[in-house]
């Protein structure tokens, strides 16, 4: 009998092919950012009659009303409507989301001077600036912030309905102090859009870029491990639109977490001057080390504001460019 050999060609494939490009459009410019949430989140409490109206069970800071009486609600309009057209026996009935389980609650109300009263504080809408990070021409998708979107009152992160970024003027820099971060102050100009938000996630937001792309600005992204410890420079804006360089130091390169890549000091003495050291509103703010750009500031440490924390550019593009393909 004949022995027959049969050989088997092993193939494997990577489970990512990243495919955002290898120059990108440098950003450092401050932007407006809005935000519909996909949930009316309710971020607090107020006294009726003397007592909280928290429902049975009882709702919760961070809570997402996405139903009342099963009907979809979208908009605080929407909510008041709903709520008034489907009171039985003085009582509501909300569909809510809480850690990605649906509960229905009962909240009911109190009637006072001819109004029923809630109790609940909610939002459905999220403002605020921060700055862009990059551009990829390829794509345009763009990234900013470097980290997520948090709401304050419920410390969650926000889920995207609807958004975009649009031109926002820096009018003055409350500086930060050692033990207290200081922050950006700014005017927005709504109709000026540069572009939609797709999903805000843990290494930033993203979306796609609306307007044109000036491609003197593009610069080389770095690999990893061509970032070197000490000098580099970061871009951001200090005073109206003007996007300016600042001298900082890479001090340590870490993968402390996703978003907390690398530490860095700023040693420009007039940043310094200006803010005190890193403020909010700065995040997203573009490195650059050897003329390629290497990551973006995230977070301060507050108790030594001249001091923070950055992110890989290439953790940033990979998340764009997982974006990218699913829109």
């Amino acid at each position: 009998m004949k022995k027959v050999l049969i050989s088997f060609l092993l193939c494997f494939f990577p489970l990512n092919v990243y495919a955002y490009a290898s120059k990108v459009v440098l950003g450092g410019e401050n932007i407006g950012i809005n935000i519909t949430t996909k949930g009316i989140l309710i971020v607090g409490f107020y006294q009726v009659n003397g007592k909280l109206q928290k429902g049975n069970p009882e709702l919760q800071i961070g809570d997402e009303i996405l139903k009342v009486a099963n009907e979809e609600v979208d908009s605080i309009d929407k909510l008041t409507t709903q709520i008034e057209n489907n009171i039985v026996n003085d009582a509501v009935v909300l569909t809510v989301k809480r850690d990605n389980s649906l509960i229905d609650v009962t909240l009911h109300l109190n009637k006072i001077d001819g109004i029923y009263k809630t109790g609940l504080y909610v939002k459905d809408n999220i403002l605020g600036i921060g700055t862009l990070t990059y551009i990829d021409p390829s794509t345009k998708i763009y990234g900013a912030l470097g980290h997520e979107i948090i709401e304050s009152k419920t410390k969650k992160m926000v889920e995207v309905k609807t958004g975009n970024i649009f031109e926002s003027t820096v009018t003055s820099i409350k500086k930060s102090i050692d033990g207290v971060a200081g922050e950006k102050n700014a005017t927005f100009k709504y109709d000026n859009i540069y572009g939609n938000i797709l999903d805000n996630t843990q290494n930033g937001i993203f979306g796609f870029w609306q307007e044109q792309l000036n491609n003197n600005d593009l610069i080389e992204v770095a690999d990893n491990n061509e970032i070197k410890l000490g000098k580099a420079t970061m871009y951001t804006v200090t005073k109206e639109n003007k996007k300016e360089a600042y001298d900082i130091n890479i001090t340590s390169i870490q993968d402390y977490n996703s978003t907390k890549n690398m530490t860095f000091e700023i040693t420009d003495e007039e940043l310094i001057a200006k803010s005190g050291g890193i403020v909010q509103g700065m995040s997203g703010s573009p490195i650059v080390q050897n003329n390629k750009i290497i990551g973006a500031v995230t977070h301060v440490i507050v108790d030594k504001p001249i001091n923070g924390y950055a992110i890989f550019i290439k953790t940033m593009l990979e998340k764009g460019d997982e974006i990218s393909k699913i829109n």
